[in-house]
């Protein structure tokens, strides 16, 4: 469980407070059914880690040590979830303890540099005037813009590029050798197979489990009595979530008081949403999704086939346009089915969220298209999003990232050094694994009670197990086996290395089980896209051209070039991790 994510649960949709190191390890042990005694020994290994990542500021102690001997009084002030002991503990361990006369936390505060209350309290408790201090610190808004504002002098002292990098270095080399321990404890522990619901059982098992047991964790920290929540599972991914999430609270006895609905929702209902609301978010979302198509091509996705078929509406798409023509007399009646759509689509939505405070979408991810829009067009309501992964592969504006959050993984791209980051190089297989094989979501219809019904099947827990995907029946077998939260954690931490071998690294076994054959393209197009292109007889040269057409280079590779393909995977996987290494180095 990561400290960003508890941080994140317990934030997101109020004031941001400080969330303490002990007691986000409470939490985690509580959740793992470890006693309190163990609290203490965890603590021990997060200052140890932070010990082999940091480096010493020779330059800041030199200066310190003269402040120092001027008789003059030093203080650290520290934005951490470490307490200020801890903090203090990592300073004597870099230079002599009695560098630093004092140390302030904001996790012992509860009060933060960046937003200025940190500084405030250090202020009262030393006693003294904002003028008479100094502060030194490498963050320009936090050490410098901020204190300047409550009459600090300051001054900003950037790292020195090469430093950050020796930092990286060794935080990737530590890694390493992390990865290289893990290969050689489990090598071997999960077997290949060919079977995707054995696949299923041992190695998306314990990874879905860990996934859900965090859902449980944001939500039981998102409830309160004058903010109540209700989780909503996002068609058609988060139907396969819902499953997993509600099998692991009845297996595990975890206490479920988070009301949870089934949320008849597809990236194109929301759009219409935000359409209707003129929202440059519906704009990038359709310019991107209908780029080289026409007018007429977005009015019968928006409004039926019925829809864009007069002359104006069969020039090429133009985004900057679209609402201008919307706005027209040809687009009157496109104009009315959209809010027609809206209004059923706003019963559906008063129905499943009734009268909760926050609502937390639950779906696969990746850039939280659906949060955007749904933000933009339905501005009083209090969306709020949980993901799988959240990654910016778009491009787009990230102004709703506040508030998607993704449980596993938060990051734009792949990093070998980060495991469980692999879900990046081959996303289509997570969504492949949750959505029941149902049409997506693309129309609201009133059925002759006067309810609202959609173009899909009933997505309502529990749903068929026909539907779900062989892979997914095997992760419910894998869960109705558990005894302890602490056995999730345990498997997981051998289940993701395998998944990531399997994807990075795959095989006949491998490609048999994870290769997903086509998937649709949606946002109301009936178009297909093929995962693994057919290879044919093409000559080498066009072979290695056409792999990066792939959605999974990696199967394609080990498909097409039997005799030299683990050579061009290492030379790939090289190649991210170089990346990888290079962005943190630019940052």
């Amino acid at each position: 469980m990561t400290q960003q994510m508890v941080y994140r649960a317990l934030n997101v949709g109020g004031n941001v407070g400080e969330v303490r190191l002990t007691d986000i390890v409470r939490w985690q042990l509580e959740l793992l059914s470890l006693p309190e005694s163990f609290l203490e020994h965890r603590l021990a290994i997060e200052v140890e880690t932070e010990k082999r990542s940091l480096f010493a500021n020779r330059e800041l102690a030199h200066f310190l040590g003269a402040c120092r001997q001027k008789g003059l009084r030093t203080i650290a002030v520290s934005d951490t979830a470490l307490s200020a002991y801890q903090v203090a503990e990592l300073i004597g361990h870099f230079h002599a303890p009695e560098l630093i006369d004092r140390v302030y936390s904001s996790a012992d505060a509860q009060a933060s540099k960046r937003h200025g209350a940190l500084f405030r309290h250090v202020l009262e408790e030393e006693g003294v005037r904002a003028d008479q201090v100094l502060h030194l610190g490498d963050d320009h808004v936090a050490d410098s813009r901020v204190p300047e504002t409550l009459g600090l002098k300051s001054r900003h002292l950037p790292r020195n590029p090469i430093m950050r990098y020796r930092s990286l270095a060794n935080g990737a080399a530590t890694r390493s050798m992390q990865m290289f321990g893990e290969k050689l404890s489990r090598r071997g522990a999960i077997h290949r197979t060919a079977d995707p619901a054995e696949f299923g059982h041992d190695v998306f098992g314990p990874i879905v489990a860990e996934f859900c047991l965090k859902i449980w964790l944001y939500a039981q920290q998102a409830q309160s009595a004058d903010k109540p929540s209700v989780l909503l599972f996002c068609a058609r991914g988060g139907v396969g979530i819902r499953e997993a999430y509600e099998r692991i609270l009845d297996v595990l006895g975890l206490p479920g008081d988070v009301r949870r609905e089934t949320f008849m929702i597809s990236r194109l209902i929301a759009a219409r949403a935000a359409v209707e609301s003129r929202s440059a978010a519906a704009l990038d979302e359709i310019g991107r999704e209908f780029n080289g198509r026409t007018f007429s091509d977005v009015a019968k996705a928006l409004g039926g086939a019925s829809h864009g078929t007069s002359p104006d509406w069969q020039k090429p798409f133009d985004a900057a346009g679209f609402y201008a023509l919307l706005d027209s007399e040809g687009g009157r009646e496109l104009r009315e089915e959209i809010h027609a759509q809206n209004t059923m689509f706003q019963q559906h939505l008063d129905q499943v969220g009734c009268n909760a405070t926050r609502l937390i979408l639950c779906d696969t991810g990746l850039y939280g298209s659906t949060q955007r829009l749904l933000a933009a067009g339905l501005t009083q309501k209090g969306f709020e999003t949980v993901h799988f992964a959240r990654s910016n592969y778009k491009g787009f504006g990230e102004e709703h990232f506040e508030k998607v959050s993704g449980l596993v993984v938060e990051q734009n791209k792949y990093d070998p050094f980060r495991t469980e980051s692999v879900v990046l190089r081959y996303w289509h297989i997570i969504e492949s694994l949750f959505e029941p094989k149902v049409p997506s979501v693309r129309r609201f219809e009133r059925n002759d009670d006067g309810s609202v019904g959609t173009n899909s099947v009933d997505m309502s827990y529990p749903i068929d197990k026909d539907l779900l995907s062989p892979m997914l029946s095997g992760v419910l077998r894998y869960i109705d086996t558990l005894k302890s939260g602490e056995q999730v954690f345990r498997d997981a931490s051998t289940a993701w290395p395998r998944l990531k071998q399997a994807i990075t690294f795959p095989r006949s076994l491998d490609l048999a089980v994870l290769e997903v054959g086509e998937r649709s393209v949606d946002f109301g197009r009936a178009d297909y896209v093929k995962v693994l292109k057919e290879s044919g007889n093409h000559s080498l040269r066009n072979k290695l051209v056409t792999v990066k057409s792939n959605l999974w280079k990696e199967g394609a590779i080990s498909r097409d070039f039997s005799s030299f393909g683990l050579p061009l995977l290492i030379a790939l996987e090289i190649t991210y991790a170089l990346r990888g290494v290079s962005a943190r180095f630019q940052k």
